[in-house]
Parts: C-alpha cells; structure tokens; sequence
C-alpha cells in the first residue's frame, strides 16, 4: 500500500517515474556531460525507497535542485611559459550545494579537467560531505592546466593567475577549496599567497590542505588514504575478514594510494602492486611506500623507475592491467571509470573480498553492479574517501579556534569519523530494505540531512 500526496497512491512505481523523470531532465540539460550524468544517474536510482516513503521530498522538488548547481563559474586563466609565451587555460568552480555548510571541495589540475568533470565532481561532494557529520556543502573547482613536466616559476605563475579569478567567488564562510589531483602543497602555498596579497589578510580558513607552519593541519596528507583503509577496515571486520594477512593491490601512486598503502601494511596487509598514468609495478616481497613517496611526492618522477631500487619488483606498460594481479582487496585510488566491468570480472574471477574506492568515481555502474551480485564487499568512493575532507573540514575549525591539534589527535577523529560514516549507511541500507548495500545506504544517508535543511530553509 502506499501513501497518500494530493488524494492519490505514491508508491515506488511512482516515486521511480518521478526519479526518471528528473533525470531525463539531466541529460536534456546536460547532453555530453557524461561522467556527470553517471554521477546523477548512481545516485538517484537509490533513492527510490526514500521518495516512496518520503513522498513530502518530491513536493518540495528537492532532487530537481539538487541536480542543479547553485552557482557555477568558468573563466580564463592566462599565464606565461618560462620561454616567455603567453599559455591560456580554462579555469572552473561549481559551487552545488549550500544547505548545511560553505561550500567544500578539491581543485584539480589535469588536461581532462572540463565542465562535466567539475560537475560529477561537485554533486558527488554533496553527498560525501554530508556523511562526515560535519557542517559543509558540496563544491568542486579546477582548471585543464597540467603540472606535469613544469617549473616552479611556472606553476606558481599559473596559480597566481588562477587564484586572482577564483578568489572573488571564495571565503572562509562561503566556500573554502582544497587540493585534488595537481594540487598538492606546492599549488595549495601558492594559490594561498595571492590570495592574501589580494585580500590584504590572512585569512587561514579560506584554503585547506595548507602547510602545517601556515595553518594547515597534521594528517591532512594522510587522510583520504588512511580513511578509505579505515572505511574498509569496518566493511571487513563486520564480515569477520580482516587486512591482516591479505594481498592487496592499489591503483594510483599520489597523496591517496601512498597513504593508502602506508595505512593497509600497518592493519597487516600486503601490498604487491601500484601505479601512475604510464603503467604500473608489481612487487611480490610487498611494495615499498618510501621509495614510491620519494619518487613521486619529492623527485616527481615515473613509477617505472622503481624497478631500478628494487631488483625483483616488475613494471609493465599501461595501468589498466593492474586489475588482472590476484588479490584479496582492491583499493582503486587513480582517477574516475578505471575499472570497468571486463576489469570487475577478472578481479572477481581471482578472487577479490573487497573493494574500497579511494579516488572519486573509479568504477563503471555496470561494475559496480557485477561487484555487488558476486556477493564482493564494496565500499562506495563517497563514503570510503570521505576523509580527506573530512580532515579539511577538521583543519577549518583549528583554523578558526587558532588552534593546532597533534597528529594522533586528528588521526583519532578521523578513525571515528569513518566507523561513523560506515554505521550510518549500513544503517540506512537495512532501513530501506537493501542490507550490506553500502551504494545505496551511503547514497541515501548523505542525501537525507541535505534534504532536511534543504526543506527546512524553504525553496532557495
């Protein structure tokens, strides 16, 4: 039997016709956009049991705001080359969502940086950002500028650039960005600099993932990585299976899949396997995340040159085979859709326990479902690498209580932090009737405190 709205049945055949009749609108709205029509699309299928049961979230047009970006802002950002060429690149920040917070979420500097990126990007922050507990709103910026292969002068004329267009569009209680993929502490000093010299303050809460000795948090490097282990660690022991003793293997060798790693051999498990852009390395006596963090964080060099340190370790040419080494956990934390359904499938025919998304959107819909009916453990990227904001949001208060916490201080929170998160959606999946679905209970937890303000502060 279902509820009543304006004297007729709402049931789930028609909370369905409501969802897809949005996201026609989606992709009428957004013809081309399809990593953020994915995004739309993973989210809103599980919302189905909660329009049934809530059918006051469709009368108030709650999902057809929600796809909508309340602001979003491109602009050109021309910097000079150290051969003295003007280079021009497009810059971008959506700002999505504001219900119970400031706008929160990385920049990312990459060539494949575009509109609908940006876009996925910020929707899927929403959500994330809601699960933390913490009061900030969904935000998502970048450019196409790659800092691959450029000079400090470069980047830092780059940024410079960047940050005198973004920062009219940011503040400590409006919208505060962070670092993503191409931003890590270099790109984070500089943008913060121009931003105080425009300013003419310092304003510490305007940007995360600062340095420590300017007002950035300890941990803040580590937090993605060691959530999404943290975020596993709950999915395999409430399963009784544990880190200890697994192989693993992780896609990625930046801030994510280092901290990642470092995090998974400290539970016991190990880890045979990683990767950059141009191919990946595989080590049976276990990865050494030293060589991989000097190598890129510090020498910013390829993976391949591991194999030269480590006689016995192997590289092999293109990143997508990574997915064919056996392995107990899957710990994807490179870049959206890189394990697709044929990657799904050799993993699950090797035997896969787990998956834990580190990076934002790594696996195909199609992927996740053959996942999920292979009875494989899988952890969502919205929840499983919620700590890296999580840990920006933990910055934003020692920011504006002029604080510094110790690094076993904001490790401790971060670690509840992600018990938290996991026992709010394995919660809401046994609410509505989809048991150790951690898609749909992550979905449909982030989505119901977002939703509740939403309703609460009228049609805005």
């Amino acid at each position: 039997m279902g509820v009543t709205l304006g004297g007729k049945a709402v049931n789930e055949v028609a909370a369905r016709t409501y969802i897809e009749e949005v996201y026609q609108t989606v992709l009428q709205r957004n013809s081309n956009q399809y990593e953020f029509q994915q995004a739309v699309k993973e989210i809103v299928e599980s919302l189905v049991p909660v329009f049934a049961k809530n059918p006051h979230y469709m009368k108030a047009g709650i999902l057809e705001r929600l796809v909508e970006p309340e602001r979003l802002v491109s602009f050109r950002v021309p910097w000079v080359d150290d051969q003295g060429n003007v280079r021009v690149n497009r810059g971008f920040r959506v700002q999505f969502n504001s219900a119970i917070g400031p706008y929160k979420g990385g920049l990312r500097f990459h060539p494949s940086v575009n509109e609908s990126i940006i876009k996925f990007l910020g929707f899927e922050q929403i959500f994330k950002n809601s699960l933390t507990g913490l009061p900030i709103g969904g935000g998502k910026g970048g450019s196409d500028f790659d800092p691959k292969g450029k000079s400090d002068g470069e980047v830092m004329r780059f940024t410079q650039s960047f940050m005198t267009e973004l920062c009219k569009y940011i503040g400590q209680d409006t919208d505060v960005p962070a670092g993503d993929i191409g931003v890590g502490a270099r790109e984070i000093g500089y943008m913060f600099g121009q931003y105080k010299r425009i300013r003419g303050g310092f304003e510490a809460g305007v940007l995360t993932g600062k340095g420590v000795v300017y007002g950035g948090s300890l941990a803040r490097p580590e937090a993605t990585g060691y959530g999404t282990v943290y975020f596993v660690h709950e999915m395999l022991q409430a399963k009784g299976l544990s880190f200890e003793g697994s192989t693993v293997v992780v896609s990625g060798s930046g801030n994510v899949a280092i901290y990642a790693m470092q995090k998974a051999q400290q539970f016991g498990a190990k880890v045979v396997a990683c990767s950059d852009s141009g191919g990946y390395i595989y080590d049976p006596n276990g990865i050494n995340v030293e060589t991989v963090r000097q190598l890129k964080e510090v020498e910013r060099k390829r993976i391949s040159e591991y194999t030269l340190l480590h006689p016995g370790s192997f590289y092999h040419e293109g990143c997508d085979k990574i997915w064919t080494i056996p392995c107990d956990i899957a710990l994807p934390c490179a870049t959206q859709n890189e394990i697709d359904i044929t990657s799904a499938k050799t993993l699950i025919a090797n035997g896969v326990k787990a998956i834990g998304e580190g990076a934002n959107m790594p696996t195909t819909l199609d992927a996740i479902d053959s996942f999920l009916q292979a009875g494989v453990l899988f952890g969502p990227a919205k929840a499983a690498n919620a700590g890296g904001v999580a840990v920006s949001a933990l910055e934003m208060s020692q920011n504006s209580m002029r604080q510094s916490w110790t690094f076993e201080e904001v490790d401790e929170k971060l670690h509840q932090i992600m018990k938290n998160i996991y026992q709010a959606s394995i919660q809401a999946a046994a609410e509505y009737d989809h048991a150790d679905n951690l898609v749909v209970g992550a979905n449909i937890a982030g989505f119901k405190k977002v939703a509740d303000a939403m309703i609460a502060q009228g049609i805005i």
